[in-house]
C-alpha cells in the first residue's frame, strides 16, 4: 500500500486518476525556506522531510503494535512551489500577498517545481520536475477579481492552472500535472526506478 504524505486534494485526485491505491497521512513539518535556499533545493528537501516524517511516525506505530519486522509500506512526499527571479512563491499569507505574487507573474514566464520523495524501509529516493508557465499581462482589476473568488489562497504562486487562472495561461513547457501539484509520470518512474535526476527549467 502506498501512503501519501499530503493533504492536498489535487494530489489525491491525480494519484486516483493514475490508478494508484493509497491512503492519506499528511505530514506536519515547518515549510519555511532555509536562508539562501534555492527553489529546487527547497522543494526536494521538503518532499524528503515530509515523506521521512510520515514514515518514521507510521514505523513507530507499527512497532508499538508489536507487528514485527520493518514497516512494510512506501511513503510518497511532495512539495510544489513557483519560482520567479530566484524567488520562492509559496501559498499566499493573505489577499495582499496573493496580489503581490500575481503581479510578479503577470506578462512573463515562471517555473513551477515539484519535489517528490519515496521512502521505504529499503531506501529513500528523491527527484523533481519543473515546468515553465507563461502568463498574459493581468490588470489590477483582474487580479482583484480573481483573489475575491478565494481560489488563489491555498495555491503555490497564488493561482490554479486547472481553475479560473487557466484563461491567463497561453502556453506551458513541460508537465501539466506538475503544475497541478504532482508530476504523475515522474512519480510512477520513481516508484519503479531509483535515483532519477532532478529536472529543471
Amino acid at each position: 500500500m502506498l501512503v501519501l504524505a499530503s493533504a492536498s486534494p489535487r494530489r489525491s485526485e491525480l494519484l486516483t486518476q493514475a490508478g494508484y491505491t493509497f491512503v492519506v497521512h499528511p505530514a506536519h513539518i515547518p515549510e519555511d525556506p532555509l536562508p539562501n535556499e534555492d527553489p529546487l533545493a527547497y522543494v526536494t528537501r521538503l518532499a524528503r522531510e515530509k515523506a521521512e516524517a510520515v514514515f518514521a511516525e507510521l514505523s513507530r506505530e507499527w512497532e508499538k503494535e508489536g507487528l514485527g519486522g520493518q514497516f512494510p509500506q512506501v511513503v510518497l512526499g511532495a512539495d510544489t512551489t513557483v519560482a520567479v527571479d530566484g524567488l520562492i512563491l509559496g501559498k499566499p499569507e493573505d489577499a495582499a500577498d496573493a496580489a503581490r505574487m500575481l503581479r510578479l507573474l503577470s506578462g512573463r514566464a515562471h517555473c513551477v517545481m515539484t519535489g517528490i520523495a519515496v521512502v521505504s524501509a529499503e531506501a529513500t529516493e528523491v527527484a523533481a520536475e519543473s515546468t515553465e508557465v507563461t502568463f498574459i499581462e493581468l490588470t489590477d482589476q483582474e487580479i482583484a477579481g480573481y483573489i475575491a473568488t478565494g481560489e488563489p489562497m491555498d495555491k503555490a504562486g497564488a493561482y490554479a492552472i486547472q481553475g479560473l487562472a487557466a484563461r491567463w495561461i497561453p502556453r506551458i513547457e513541460g508537465c501539466y500535472f506538475n503544475v497541478v501539484g504532482l508530476p504523475i509520470a515522474r512519480v510512477s518512474a520513481l516508484l519503479k526506478i531509483p535515483r532519477l535526476p532532478p529536472a529543471s527549467c
